[in-house]
């Protein structure tokens, strides 16, 4: 008899990449599909909801869970903001006999993919250009010079790690993006 073995679905890329949209578009495609929360020690953004987008945690709260080993994986993406995917997570999606969907930094895809070789999928979406990814951070109207200076220096490190992906998407044209994303989610979840 052959063993089951729970999915995963990781989505990652550099911030602004549009790896949140494309979730969004394959959670509203595949009823089988339930987005993972993160836990964050990072401020809201409005229309943000704690339990919904984000656990928005202090530092100290998420420290704590580092120590009593609550995390799957976690890291410190920017300097001082933690970001992790909670064990508790992933069992309440199974639980629900539901397909976790984790929107998720590079190294955290990679900490994970280690962690579950079999039956995990992970899409890394690449933005056309680092030009194109710096209006797009812009046009959010939540950065600084300082922290968009940081977010592209960042993601620039963060694009020498696709080779680490199978399935790489570049998300030049939204539509054709998640069309490409949904096909390779179709073909996952019939296996």
């Amino acid at each position: 008899m052959k063993k089951k073995y729970n999915k995963i679905i990781l989505i990652t890329a550099p911030s602004g990449a549009g790896k949140t949209s494309i979730v969004k578009y394959l959670m509203k495609h595949f009823p089988s599909l339930a987005f993972s929360i993160s836990a964050t020690t990072r401020q809201s953004r409005k229309n943000e909801k704690n339990g919904e987008d984000y656990y928005f945690m202090s530092e100290e709260e998420f420290q704590k869970k580092i120590h009593d080993k609550e995390f799957l994986e976690w890291e410190m993406v920017y300097e001082g903001k933690y970001y992790g995917t909670l064990k508790s997570e992933m069992s309440r999606i199974w639980n629900d006999n539901k397909v976790p969907v984790l929107d998720i930094d590079v190294q955290g895809a990679i900490h994970v993919q280690q962690q579950y070789p079999v039956n995990t999928i992970a899409l890394f979406v690449q933005p056309p250009s680092i030009e194109e990814l710096k209006n797009r951070l812009k046009s959010r109207g939540t950065e600084t010079e300082e922290s968009l200076k940081t977010r592209l220096s960042k993601s620039s490190f963060e694009m020498t790690f696709k080779k680490h992906f199978e399935n790489i998407i570049i998300n030049k044209d939204f539509k054709t993006a998640c069309k490409e994303a949904e096909n390779i989610i179709e073909n996952f979840l019939k296996n």
